[in-house]
């Protein structure tokens, strides 16, 4: 069982999330690392738009600030 946010997080590593950021931009991913300032390594990342992937980016870095919403 997952008492803390970041024992979901670290429950996370290598596998898809769901990552919702300001501005309503959604970017999917695997989760590859993160922080305690919340920023995101996402590898075979891909943009979405209307739950449809619009736009590959590979490797990607978020930052923190910019997250709203990590979804397993």
């Amino acid at each position: 069982m997952n008492n803390r946010p970041f024992d979901l997080l670290n429950d996370s590593l290598g596998k898809n999330v769901l990552v919702e950021l300001k501005d309503s931009v959604s970017v999917r991913g695997t989760l590859q690392a993160f922080d305690v300032h919340m920023n995101l390594v996402l590898e075979n990342a891909e943009k979405l738009v209307g739950g449809e992937a619009k736009k590959k980016y590979g490797t990607l870095l978020l930052r923190g600030d910019n997250v709203l919403l990590i979804s397993p």
